[in-house]
């Protein structure tokens, strides 16, 4: 028998050369790193036809948003949160520039990131919840329609069934679905009052509109004067004070249909409340944010203050053509963040403006990790005036967080936490 050259190794019963048998040895020494290191790669496939639908982007589409200020973010809200139920992203909406409670067509739509800021939304509700863009819908052709029922037979529980069915099939194929009905402040509301502030959490106003309020902010702080305090920046207290005659007509009703007294308030009674606020240090500023074209009489607020709190309005602080030039929504959402960023706040429990400016003090309070949340001890604190507290002040007021619905704050309480 031939015997083979040193160079040649036998390798299952044949001769190989060393070259060929590095070869062998780099090949399978790769094939089990493949198997090991990298097992998914062997399922991978093409998607199938139906596979490739589920990753289609989806959308939620509603009406345009109207009313107040705040009664627009809670709709919006309520549309993201919707939206969120569905797997959906909701189609930037349209808001409402002005103010009309009828008449619907005269309401002036102004576009989403003209008030908010879409990116920052974005960002800020990446887990959560995200808005899409209308040119980005590749065929509004693919959409089904969602009409919201109304009236006393349309109940809570017949709303969300509604919304079940429309997370399944035939419903959850189509690319935009489309609600067709009422504003969305007043569809029923199914999610805890912690999913709405995460929400809130998420807006925040276009920079022209924070620079605005900072303007009004520095006029207030400098109102001090002669009497300025020692502190760089002179402290401030906003009351959102609800006396224009179209709230005393409304709140005057509520507290008829509710049976309560405990909802209007006169200038006289929240003067009283405000001056008799536990270990509130004068002077102090106090800014009056109240919607001057509603108001009757506007001069007379200033009257009957006690001395030590230096009263100022939008008039006599000269800020008048700050808000003019602006239409009614973007002149709220300023007044909005004067209140929001005040030393201490007081307003009304069954507002929406003040529930919205005190759940988002709370929110602030809970995330620097104040041990103190209520009275001027807090770093945030705010109080309502149309409830009685202690020394005939007005009552301490934290939003709970922990309720299951925005009910109180959509349509006001005064079972308020503190």
């Amino acid at each position: 028998m031939d015997i083979p050259n040193r160079k040649h190794f036998r390798f299952l019963g044949l001769y190989i050369n060393s070259y060929a048998l590095k070869c062998v040895v780099l090949f399978v020494t790769a094939l089990v790193c493949r198997v090991l290191l990298f097992p998914r790669l062997s399922n991978i496939s093409l998607p199938s036809e139906s596979e490739a639908s589920i990753q289609k982007p989806k959308f939620l589409e509603v009406p345009q948003i109207v009313w107040g200020l705040n009664n627009q973010k809670i709709a919006f809200a309520r549309a993201c949160l919707t939206a969120r139920m569905l797997k959906r992203k909701l189609l930037m909406p349209s808001l409402s520039a002005s103010l009309f409670y009828k008449e619907v067509d005269l309401l002036d739509p102004i576009p989403f990131h003209k008030v908010f800021q879409f990116e920052t939304f974005n960002s800020r509700c990446s887990d959560f919840v995200q808005l899409g863009h209308f040119p980005k819908v590749l065929n509004r052709s693919d959409a089904v329609e969602l009409q919201k029922g109304s009236g006393r037979k349309w109940t809570v529980e017949k709303d969300y069934d509604q919304l079940l069915e429309f997370r399944k099939h035939p419903y959850d194929q189509y690319q935009v679905v489309k609600v067709v009905g009422k504003n969305p402040f007043l569809w029923h509301d199914h999610w805890p009052a912690k999913d709405y502030a995460r929400v809130f959490d998420c807006l925040v106003f276009v920079d022209q509109i924070s620079k605005e309020a900072d303007k009004v902010i520095s006029k207030i702080r400098n109102a001090m004067g002669k009497v300025r305090l020692s502190q760089p920046a002179a402290p401030y207290m906003a009351v959102h004070m609800r006396i224009e005659k179209d709230w005393m007509i409304h709140c005057k009703k509520l507290e008829q249909r509710l049976n309560i007294t405990e909802i209007c308030s006169s200038k006289e009674e929240i003067m009283d409340r405000v001056r008799n606020i536990i270990g509130l240090k004068i002077p102090i500023i106090v800014y009056l944010a109240v919607a001057d074209t509603l108001l009757e009489g506007e001069d007379s607020i200033l009257e009957g203050w006690d001395e030590g709190l230096i009263v100022r309005e939008k008039k006599r602080l000269g800020v008048m053509g700050i808000y003019k030039k602006h239409p009614y929504l973007i002149q709220s959402a300023i007044d909005y963040e004067v209140c929001l960023r005040s030393d201490i706040f007081v307003g009304n429990s069954f507002s929406t403006f003040s529930s919205l400016v005190v759940l988002d003090r709370t929110q602030k309070m809970i995330i620097s990790g104040n041990a103190r949340m209520c009275g001027v001890g807090a770093r945030w604190p705010s109080f309502a005036y149309n409830l009685l507290g202690q020394s005939n002040g007005p009552r301490p007021w934290v939003t709970n967080l922990s309720d299951s619905s925005l009910q109180s704050i959509s349509y006001g309480s005064n079972q308020i936490h503190c």
